[in-house]
């Protein structure tokens, strides 16, 4: 597995080990953290460019598959940093897919976004939409997509594309959580703004919602990676290749989520009004009802007072992430 030391990676990781699988880790620790990872996994540390060194964890693990989390993901850098999001995210790939096949291995579970849908001009977004993404992240993510079926032609690749709505949430034992060195997510940052952090900024209250702010999908981190354990069963017994949505299919405010980070954690949550920041779709959801057909997933924790609940349980017990000097380690 690729950027398994990462939040959503570390998430599978556990999912696979839990499940009796054997999993080893490749991750050059830029976002990810060792400590994340249940003990006995091994960890391999370097970056996915390093094409041998891929191949060479693959041949020494006897690996049969590949999930690939190892990205970068912050829409807003991707823009300012466009080379650095293709190198990243389309020529490491590359690099991941050609070791695979030096290896021999055949199956692929990649990580997407819904952001290879950009603006959807229906919602729920379902899979046979347009792909027309409005950034360079979800280009990068898009580019990877359509190679896929060229590899699958000329190299025999069994592939699944999962396309990510909101990633959110933490385990529920609160043992790994989100740990970002530069938070963009909302829960985290709605979290950080009630326990005395900085004030939250809401961008833009005059959309055409219900309370004049955007609407997303969250979807428990749990769920994610529930859903590359489907996919991975679905590749093993010769499912199609194919992209999924993964999502809850229900629409959330970012008033709501306030409201809930509230609720949960006790505390007001301080916020301020900013302007909308350009490219923001006014409401984005998904239909997953291909993925719960077709792979046999459903989420556990659909309800998004749990996928708060649980990452107030991981912040409150980890107030400085995963560094060794927190009380509980």
């Amino acid at each position: 597995m690729t950027g398994g030391a990462g939040y959503i990676g570390s998430h599978a990781v556990r999912a696979l080990a839990d499940a009796g699988h054997a999993v080893a880790v490749i991750d050059d620790l830029s976002a990810g953290h060792a400590e994340a990872l249940p003990g006995g996994v091994p960890l391999t540390r370097c970056a996915i460019h390093d094409g041998d060194a891929v191949r060479r964890v693959l041949a020494d693990h006897r690996a049969d598959a590949v999930m690939h989390f190892a990205a970068w993901l912050d829409v807003g850098e991707s823009v300012r940093k466009p080379s650095e999001y293709y190198q990243n995210n389309v020529v490491g790939t590359l690099a991941v897919l050609d070791a695979m096949r030096a290896a021999g291995v055949s199956r692929f579970v990649f990580s997407s976004s819904c952001a290879v849908y950009g603006e959807p001009a229906v919602v729920p977004i379902v899979e046979t939409q347009d792909p027309q993404p409005i950034n360079p992240y979800g280009e990068t993510k898009l580019v990877i997509e359509r190679a896929l079926p060229h590899f699958a032609r000329a190299h025999g690749l069994q592939w699944t594309a999962l396309r990510y709505f909101n990633a959110a949430g933490a385990h529920p034992d609160g043992t790994i959580g989100e740990d970002h060195a530069h938070e963009i997510h909302l829960i985290p940052l709605a979290i950080r703004a009630a326990t005395g952090g900085p004030g939250l900024r809401v961008f833009g209250q005059d959309y055409p919602t219900p309370d004049g702010t955007c609407q997303r999908d969250y979807i428990h981190v749990c769920d994610l990676a529930d859903a590359h354990l489907c996919a991975l069963a679905a590749l093993e017994r010769g499912a199609p290749s194919a992209a999924y949505n993964i999502g809850t299919g229900t629409p959330h405010s970012v008033t709501a989520v306030i409201e809930t980070v509230s609720r949960v954690v006790g505390r007001p949550v301080a916020w301020e009004p900013a302007p909308r920041r350009p490219g923001d779709p006014a409401v984005l959801y998904a239909s997953s009802d291909r993925a719960r057909r077709d792979l046999g997933w459903t989420p556990r924790y659909p309800d998004l007072a749990d996928i708060v609940r649980h990452a107030w349980k991981w912040h409150s017990t980890h107030p400085r992430g995963y560094r060794v000097s927190d009380t509980n380690r």
